[in-house]
């Protein structure tokens, strides 16, 4: 690996592998030798970590500054917010079970793609179509990198192009969404100054856009914190724990403390 490097200490208000392996993106694999490794605004990049500290390869504090610690949502206080979700006894659980869980800033239009792709699909597929996707369209970083291709590419490339990515039913989504974006029907610095009910009607104007797409978009995209994605698992946890609706405590974070629970719930099914 290149020298080039930056050290964080972390502890548990930052758990990179979770941070990167709980459904909210899909461009992170864990290497053989414990390293994660992935590609995010253009930029390709290596972390390894250990009970006290993240190392960052391949950039410097410029670069990470610019880039990693807005998309690692580091300028949050989440010792606060843990504090604060320790109100509830089943929250408190979820983030005492997995800590250092944050939300990542991803780029708008990525994770729109992305989760249009997500839909009635496996985590291991979502991850096989985007990674032939950036592969047939994205330009080439080195190393068998790819950057996520643009709304002008992907409209460029049309139906025919995107046979390759085995995506079935999406692709017309995919290409509703890239045009949407392009021609300006669909509008990222207007959904970034809305708010989430406004934010979420402008992105289900694309065709195959729901609730949940928008809702995933808003929060892992836009950065908006308390949009709050339903999917089945959360719709258990609303069911089952809350259902007048999400505690108190998590007014204003809806995102995040969902984060924790989705996570929290989707292993604790798994392990029985």
């Amino acid at each position: 690996m290149n020298e080039k490097k930056f050290y964080v200490l972390h502890k548990n208000a930052l758990n990179i592998s979770l941070s990167f392996d709980c459904g909210q993106a899909f461009r992170w694999e864990k290497r053989e030798d414990g390293t994660i490794h992935g590609v995010a605004f253009g930029r390709a990049l290596t972390v390894s970590e250990n009970d006290t500290e993240a190392v960052f390869y391949d950039t410097d504090e410029k670069e990470f500054n610019e880039i990693w610690r807005p998309y690692l949502d580091l300028d949050r206080d989440y010792a606060a917010l843990y504090k604060k979700f320790a109100a509830d006894k089943y929250l408190k659980k979820a983030v005492e079970a997995y800590p250092g869980i944050r939300i990542l800033r991803q780029e708008p239009w990525e994770t729109l793609c992305s989760f249009i792709i997500s839909q009635n699909n496996n985590i291991p597929r979502i991850k096989g179509i985007i990674n032939r996707l950036c592969e047939n369209l994205g330009d080439d970083l080195g190393n068998g990198d790819f950057t996520f291709p643009s709304p002008g590419k992907v409209l460029e490339a049309g139906a025919e192009g995107l046979a390759p990515l085995r995506a079935g039913f999406r692709v017309k989504y995919i290409l509703d969404a890239a045009q949407s974006v392009v021609s300006g029907r669909v509008d990222f610095d207007r959904i970034l100054a809305s708010d989430l009910e406004t934010g979420a009607e402008e992105l289900k104007k694309i065709k195959g856009v729901g609730d949940k797409v928008a809702a995933c978009t808003l929060l892992y995209g836009f950065g908006k914190v308390d949009a709050l994605p339903i999917d089945t698992w959360v719709r258990k946890i609303l069911e089952e724990t809350y259902p007048g609706g999400m505690p108190e405590c998590t007014k204003g974070v809806r995102g995040i403390a969902q984060q924790y629970l989705f996570h929290y719930r989707r292993n604790t099914d798994a392990e029985k």
